[in-house]
């Protein structure tokens, strides 16, 4: 998969997007966002910071104008949602619903450049909170529900449990993590936002730790989520128990990368005489 907010829909135009297994559309929320204050990228070593704060043109609007040119794709959507509060999702997921044509919500509790109304912190850093959005969200709709979690968090078994718990049937690990970057000829930051998410292949090796420790806690599938830049990288968060990838920064360097790392998955399996993906999820040798 595209990981969302990377992979507008302007790149049918360079890819076959039809070729993927499933397209992720940029995050949604019930009334539109403005986001944050520029500068909202800053180039990083082996990745970048990003600090748009899910800025979108909210639920009305994507159902009107954008979801007709998502159809018109062959693979399955995943629509993802973002809210504030239990109510507010609950709104949103059911305008989703019945508006029709998406496959599966992905329920971003863990954009790090927002604030959720009063609450200290991310939603995927409570796993109160964590349980009562996924419990909301799966009260108010049949579709597939995964849940989008943040490697901000000391320990995330706690929280990919409480997904499970409250009826999640898949989770999206990882988020980006939290960083900044310094212009040190004018001593200030360079994000308007202060901090943004760190992304790319810096994040790779925490992000496969994640998986890993997820894997081992919870039941339901896990998509891989961190600096996949190749086939390569996809074949590690396999192997430590993802059963499906999600490609993000890498599409900024070449939209054509996820076609790339699908090809060189097949080869991969073909040399190793894989005939299925499960033997690859979940195989690592410790």
């Amino acid at each position: 998969m595209a990981a969302s907010g990377t992979f507008g829909i302007e790149y049918g135009e360079l890819t076959n997007i039809d070729l993927l297994g499933a397209y992720v559309a940029k995050t949604i929320s019930l009334d539109p966002r403005v986001g944050n204050s520029p500068p909202r990228i800053a180039e990083t070593a082996s990745g970048m910071l990003n600090a748009i704060g899910l800025e979108n043109s909210g639920a009305e609007d994507f159902i009107k104008n954008k979801l007709p040119k998502i159809r018109a794709f062959k693979v399955p959507l995943i629509a993802s949602i973002a809210g504030e509060e239990c109510g507010e999702l609950t709104r949103l997921v059911r305008m989703l619903d019945k508006a029709g044509g998406i496959d599966a919500l992905e329920l971003n509790l863990s954009c790090p450049n927002i604030k959720h109304g009063n609450r200290k912190g991310l939603i995927a850093q409570d796993v109160a909170a964590t349980f009562d959005a996924v419990k909301a969200v799966k009260k108010s709709t049949r579709l597939t529900v995964i849940a989008k979690l943040s490697p901000n968090v000391t320990d995330i078994t706690p929280i990919a449990q409480a997904a499970e718990d409250a009826g999640a049937d898949a989770l999206s690990l990882v988020n980006t993590f939290i960083g900044m970057a310094v212009d040190i000829e004018n001593a200030c930051p360079k994000l308007g936002n202060i901090t943004g998410g760190l992304s790319g292949p810096a994040i790779k090796p925490i992000a496969l730790r994640f998986v890993k420790e997820a894997y081992e806690a919870v039941d339901i599938p896990i998509v891989g989520i961190g600096g996949i830049m190749n086939y390569q990288d996809a074949i590690e968060f396999f192997l430590c128990g993802a059963s499906a990838v999600q490609i993000g920064t890498a599409n900024f360097v070449d939209p054509n990368t996820p076609k790339d790392i699908i090809y060189g998955i097949k080869k991969y399996m073909q040399r190793k005489n894989i005939t299925n993906m499960k033997g690859l999820i979940g195989k690592l040798r410790t």
